[in-house]
């Protein structure tokens, strides 16, 4: 893959560099993307989070008892057997 960057944030790539803390210009910028992947996931999360307080405010919220949790374990477990893919949001 070839990327044109502008003048500013290659003169950016540049002075990050002179810091000495990455290689090289492609350690920079493989940062920065793990840095947006990451932002990303931390937006759809507090999405998530909304969206549950918003049902629960229009009474449609479930308690998390003992059983309900054993429940969505067996049911995480089930699919792990199976093979289904596992949401990386849920994942540590």
């Amino acid at each position: 893959m070839s990327v044109t960057l502008t003048p500013e944030l290659e003169a950016l790539i540049e002075e990050i560099l002179a810091t000495g803390r990455y290689a090289d210009a492609g350690d920079v910028i493989e940062q920065a993307v793990r840095q947006l992947e990451e932002r990303e996931r931390r937006q759809r999360l507090q999405a998530s989070v909304a969206e549950g307080f918003a049902a629960i405010e229009r009474g449609e919220g479930v308690e998390l008892t003992p059983e309900l949790w054993e429940e969505i374990e067996r049911e995480a477990d089930e699919a792990d057997r199976q093979g289904l893919p596992i949401n990386p949001d849920v994942c540590p």
